[in-house]
């Protein structure tokens, strides 16, 4: 066991938050030789050469990841920034003897907001209200309020059960959409997900928080997007991949729906042709809802106990382990659910 495990991260957050990953793990091992790329894209064979240890996130590497994770060959873990390892524990170049973990239990609070957010920008129209400011034009119209609604819910995990209380504060009616049914505190139902179909006209917000795998690839389509009452609101923070693009392009241009919040897309960043730019009663984020100025400081406690733990071999100790040592490399974890893949002592 390599005492001083070389370190590579590989992020393509603001600088300020990969350099607070930087200078809290160069301060807790102050022995380790930490190589911080300042853009996935700069990323060489000379910085993956030694690399052990490599910290990023999915969704940053894109296209790079099969360059990224072959082309480490003595890499031994990867350690993912967000509850998401897609575009990681999925891609065959992931040798069996490299181990995965994700971070969970810190997401619940900034993912919350960004779907309270979402809501009450749609709701109060406010991309219309900005583009009367820029065009300096007075115009008023009666708002929707949240208070008495319905807010769907498609996967129940641990950002699910975060949010739902605080949807509750706003006196609406919290609908889940799982893989597996159970009580959860917050919610008023939870539905199986072959049930989606049955659930969605209920909805007059639906908010998609559910891992992308091959499973849930496109699980929001045309179909599902044509049983959503016209009055209601589509809100994405999961992956891009869970929603059909181009149904929902359709259906935005037909307005069949009453508008849309968008986090995540099938490709990131987001074209500057796509025409999701250009579509009105839509909100996009740069995949940032998670973001924060706190991120880096509520992770790096799980990543230095999980780095500690991993130099002194205590593998089973690490949390949140998504690949063990020796698996094959596979698809996410059966969304909604706490996987069984995961280390008892998830957070």
């Amino acid at each position: 066991m390599n005492s001083k495990p070389p370190v590579l991260i590989l992020l393509r957050s603001p600088e300020t938050i990969r350099r607070q990953y930087y200078d809290g793990i160069t301060r807790a091992f102050p022995d380790l030789k930490v190589t911080l790329v300042d853009n996935v894209a700069k990323a060489e064979l000379s910085h993956l050469a030694d690399a052990e240890i490599i910290i990023t996130h999915g969704p940053h590497l894109e296209e790079r990841a099969g360059f990224v994770l072959g082309n480490a060959p003595k890499l031994r873990w990867v350690q993912g920034i967000g509850t998401g390892v897609d575009n990681i524990a999925d891609r065959r170049e992931l040798r069996d003897e490299v181990m995965v973990t994700c971070i969970q239990g810190v997401h619940g609070a900034p993912m919350s907001e960004a779907a309270m957010c979402a809501m009450l920008a749609l709701s109060r129209k406010l991309p219309r209200s900005m583009a009367n400011k820029a065009a300096h034009k007075w115009e008023n119209w009666p708002s929707r309020t949240l208070d008495g609604k319905t807010v769907g819910i498609l996967g129940v995990g641990l950002i699910a059960e975060a949010m739902a209380p605080r949807f509750k504060a706003f006196n609406m009616t919290v609908i889940g959409i799982s893989s597996g049914v159970r009580a959860v505190a917050g919610f008023d139902r939870i539905e199986d997900r072959s049930k989606l179909l049955q659930v969605v006209p209920e909805l007059d917000y639906f908010v998609v928080l559910t891992p992308y795998s091959p499973a849930t690839r496109h699980i929001v389509n045309a179909q599902v997007l044509g049983a959503m009452k016209p009055t209601a609101y589509l809100i994405n923070l999961a992956r891009g991949g869970v929603l059909d693009e181009e149904a929902l392009l359709d259906t935005m241009r037909n307005r069949r729906i009453a508008g849309a919040a968008l986090d995540v897309y099938a490709r990131e960043p987001l074209p500057k042709d796509h025409p999701f730019w250009d579509m009105d009663d839509m909100i996009l984020t740069c995949h940032q809802a998670a973001t924060n100025e706190n991120s880096a400081q509520n992770n790096l406690p799980i990543i230095n106990d999980n780095i500690r733990r991993f130099i002194a071999g205590d593998f089973a100790g690490m949390k949140n382990v998504v690949k063990r040592i020796g698996d094959p490399p596979h698809d996410p974890p059966e969304p909604d659910r706490k996987s069984t893949r995961l280390n008892s002592s998830h957070t």
